[in-house]
């Protein structure tokens, strides 16, 4: 395969993701990872104004590496509002989307501080 049509799977590639970002539904809300607790546990601030403790849920404690200053997806417990699992990080392009799309003015005002 040459290098054109390399750059050009890669640039559809991107594409494609970038049109399938997936939202929150229902009780979810977005999150920026604040700081790690250890034991695949979490501060996240989220976008409903709520600081919880989230943990990376077993089935995904192995795909899925948080790091501090990611977005990410937070279903809050049922029970307890103020913890939460992580759902979904999102990679940087498709935080890019949601920026141009406003989706993230919440958490944008609040990196101003």
């Amino acid at each position: 395969m040459g290098i054109k049509k390399q750059e050009q799977a890669r640039q559809d590639q991107i594409n494609q993701e970038i049109s399938r970002i997936k939202l929150p539904r229902g009780r979810e809300v977005i999150g920026i990872v604040e700081q790690r607790l250890g034991g695949s546990r979490m501060y996240v601030r989220c976008l409903d104004g709520k600081k919880r403790i989230c943990r990376i849920p077993g089935r995904m404690k192995r795909k899925l590496w948080v790091r501090e200053n990611d977005i990410v997806i937070v279903e809050p417990w049922e029970y307890d509002n103020e913890k939460g699992d992580i759902l979904l990080k999102y990679r940087p392009t498709q935080v890019e989307w949601l920026k141009h799309n406003g989706k993230l003015k919440g958490i944008e005002e609040a990196e101003e501080f």
